[in-house]
């Protein structure tokens, strides 16, 4: 008689003990499944901030090559922890740097550059006085290039693009006076 109380003593007790190990390891897993998705969430909530700051970066700088003010930015999304609210963000920054590129592409007096650079020397002319595409010198650069000079150098290390840009600097003051025989060649003087 004493085995079979012991035994059933043994069985309640199995019993008893079978759901809350079972309960314990459901606890766990989802402890586990709870710090999976924290883990991923804080990967992509740091892609989504590396992406923001990428595009803009690329902003600002093509509004820096063309002289426009900055985008103002407040780093919100740093400050939330929506995803969805960051994602959004990163479509619009991405939309900026889309248009500002687009802009950027179209110098207001791009066919005549292109003009000027046909009879002046290559877009990497590292020949000094005169350097790049424009035939820009040193003071040049510096007055109207600056940022560009301090950056990258001559004008021979910067794209086509940017050495017309600072030209269409110069040319809000000066026309197309400093290059006086390929503009008269152009007839644009």
């Amino acid at each position: 008689m004493k085995n079979v109380v012991l035994l059933a003593v043994l069985a309640a007790l199995a019993t008893a003990l079978v759901p809350q190990a079972t309960a314990r390891q459901h606890v766990t897993r989802s402890v586990r499944a709870v710090k999976a998705v924290k883990q991923v969430s804080l990967v992509e909530s740091a892609a989504l901030i590396r992406r923001i700051q990428a595009h803009r970066n690329e902003t600002w700088r093509w509004q820096r090559v063309m002289q426009r003010a900055r985008t103002p930015y407040v780093d919100s999304a740093r400050r939330t922890s929506s995803p969805a609210y960051r994602r959004w963000v990163a479509g619009l920054w991405q939309h900026r740097a889309i248009v500002a590129k687009r802009q950027a592409l179209k110098p207001p007096h791009r066919s005549q550059w292109l003009c000027i650079h046909r009879y002046e020397g290559s877009w990497t002319d590292p020949n000094a006085p005169y350097y790049g595409g424009l035939q820009m010198d040193v003071g040049f650069q510096r007055t109207y290039g600056h940022e560009l000079y301090r950056a990258k150098g001559t004008a021979d290390n910067w794209t086509p693009l940017e050495q017309m840009w600072v030209a269409e600097r110069a040319y809000r003051t000066r026309g197309f006076w400093p290059w006086p025989n390929t503009a008269r060649f152009c007839g644009l003087i």
